[in-house]
């Protein structure tokens, strides 16, 4: 860790995690104590399509969604000093997990299955979830995508419990620790 006690200035913070997992708010809240810019990778790909993302599952299929979403990641490659929230599927395609260490340090979001389904139950414009079932939707896309965050992230942050910012104080702390072991900003993939 730096004097200042702050994080490096060359690596991202890098967010992964399921649908409700808090990558959003968390990202805002780390953002915010860390003084980088929060960007999103689902927001980057509805700006750039001008379609909501349930219309573009809906007319281009997750198939061309997945597609903008890497091109999206791929385009922070040369940006420092950034927040990245990302979308829950977003390590489900072949070549992102390179794509995600390299950018910096990857938090994996997690919650109980219970308390992500009880967050994404409000939110009635999440397209994997229209189904006669989300909720075994949901621990189905869980089944399948955790070894995949695990198998990405440098560390996991649990966020069942506790307030937007002591959560990310949490994150904040393991990053730090992380970055500690990676002087001069080398990540090692």
């Amino acid at each position: 860790m730096n004097p200042s006690g702050t994080l490096p200035a060359g690596d991202n913070l890098v967010l992964i995690g399921p649908m409700g997992a808090g990558k959003s708010s968390l990202g805002r809240q780390l953002a915010h104590l860390t003084a980088r810019r929060w960007v999103d990778t689902d927001k980057m790909v509805v700006q750039r399509v001008g379609l909501p993302i349930a219309d573009i599952f809906s007319r281009h299929g997750e198939d061309e969604f997945r597609r903008l979403e890497s091109e999206a990641l791929d385009s922070l490659r040369d940006h420092r000093r950034l927040v990245v929230a990302t979308g829950g599927g977003i390590v489900t395609r072949p070549g992102n997990d390179e794509i995600l260490r390299g950018l910096g340090c990857v938090i994996f979001l997690t919650a109980t299955p219970d308390v992500l389904f009880e967050r994404v139950s409000r939110n009635q414009s999440r397209p994997l979830l229209h189904t006669p079932d989300p909720a075994r939707t949901l621990r189905d896309l869980l089944a399948v995508r955790q070894p995949l965050y695990e198998a990405c992230a440098h560390f996991t942050v649990d966020t069942s419990d506790g307030t937007h910012e002591a959560l990310a104080r949490v994150a904040l702390a393991r990053a730090r620790e992380f970055f500690a072991g990676h002087p001069a900003g080398k990540i090692s993939a």
